[in-house]
């Protein structure tokens, strides 16, 4: 069976080894002639991203690239972004990376023609209608990860380095026009990214997989991604080389974002104000909460994982899908608790007042309150 395909669901989607030598044609058909590459400071001075500003320069479109952004990224880096935009006259953004190079990617494009600030857009009632649609510039997402999915995603998230909180920045026209996926990107990610980012996957399909809205095509996609990731993460963990297993998270990857509309969970709420506060890697923070939000939403998930739990490949129902996901984090070198990570009890009540107005808490199957989420957090860390 070919791993390849083109796609248009949610958007179009070149996906296939080798792909990244599209890019040019991936430009044309968005109407980019001048495009500013934004990546992540650890991805600038790699092979990976060299050989894709080479490609850039060869079709004539230049080798124009920002990298100031870091692992969350925040208002100043996109401050920074825009006016790097500007000032080279670009007409359109090639979002490269994982989460943090394609998240600031995405808002430079949204945020360089607008006159409001970035915080009066965020995902909050209406407030993207707001913003200045005709002056969204085109986006090309090239994802170098297999994790957070945020190439077929509408939103970005962004830390206010002032207030240490993660907000998700929302609008339609934020979603990439075409999206890259070459799993020859991923072959040099590192063990421990590999295994952070393909757990983050895991949680959106998990936490979708769990919310209680209606959304049956989510439903779908988000159980498949789970039997994607258990049985394909391990593989690349063991071997980076092997294109087959990162073919198959690149689309766990895009899965689980596309899964998630349909809502995720007390997983997210914990893991972004812990992420804003203490600088943790997003997708190892989720890996680490998650036994603890299993065990808390049980009572009204545990039917679900009980009929989903042997076509993903795990036995013995929702009980051993919960023993399962330790092993699996265990299996990967996972912290066991969040102090692990540098989290705090100090910190805890912090953690609780943003964990309680993230927009996450809406898609938890049981409601959440300060008082749960504190036992959320203590049980943790």
């Amino acid at each position: 069976m070919s791993l390849t395909g083109n796609w248009s669901y949610p958007t179009v989607m070149k996906f296939g080894a080798g792909r990244i030598a599209e890019l040019p044609a991936a430009c044309a058909q968005a109407g980019i002639k001048r495009p500013l590459l934004v990546t992540d400071k650890g991805l600038a001075d790699l092979p990976v991203t060299q050989a894709t500003l080479d490609i850039m320069d060869a079709a004539g479109l230049g080798r124009a690239m920002f990298s100031q952004v870091d692992p969350n990224p925040n208002e100043v880096n996109l401050n920074a972004g825009v006016a790097a935009y500007k000032a080279g006259g670009h007409d359109g953004v090639i979002a490269f990376g994982g989460g943090s190079g394609l998240d600031l990617g995405k808002m430079v494009a949204f945020m360089a023609g607008q006159t409001r600030p970035i915080w009066d857009f965020e995902d909050i009632g209406d407030w993207w209608t707001r913003a200045n649609a005709d002056v969204i510039a085109p986006i090309i997402a090239v994802p170098t990860t297999a994790g957070t999915g945020s190439e077929v995603g509408r939103a970005s998230v962004i830390t206010d380095s002032v207030s240490h909180v993660k907000k998700i920045i929302f609008h339609p026209k934020v979603l990439p026009e075409v999206v890259i996926c070459d799993p020859e990107l991923t072959v040099g990610m590192p063990q421990f990214i590999t295994a952070g980012t393909g757990l983050d996957a895991f949680a959106h399909c998990v936490e979708a997989y769990s919310s209680p809205h209606y959304h049956p095509m989510s439903q779908g996609i988000a159980l498949e991604g789970m039997r994607l990731v258990v049985e394909n993460l391990p593989r690349a963990y063991g071997d980076g080389t092997d294109i087959e297993a990162r073919a198959n998270m690149m689309s766990a990857a895009a899965m689980g974002a596309t899964a998630f509309q349909k809502g995720l969970g007390a997983i997210h709420a914990m893991s972004h104000p812990i992420g804003a506060h203490f600088n943790t890697h997003h997708g190892t923070t989720n890996a680490v909460c998650m036994p603890a939000v299993l065990e808390f939403n049980a009572p009204v998930i545990a039917d679900r994982f009980d009929r989903a739990a042997s076509y993903i490949g795990v036995q013995g129902g929702f009980d051993g899908f919960r023993a399962f996901v330790q092993e699996f984090n265990d299996s990967m070198n996972i912290p066991r608790k969040l102090s692990e990570m540098g989290v705090t009890e100090a910190s805890i009540p912090d953690l609780v007042a943003g964990a309680i107005i993230d927009p996450s808490c809406g898609g938890n199957p049981i409601e959440l309150t300060e008082e749960n989420l504190e036992g959320l957090f203590r049980a943790a860390l």
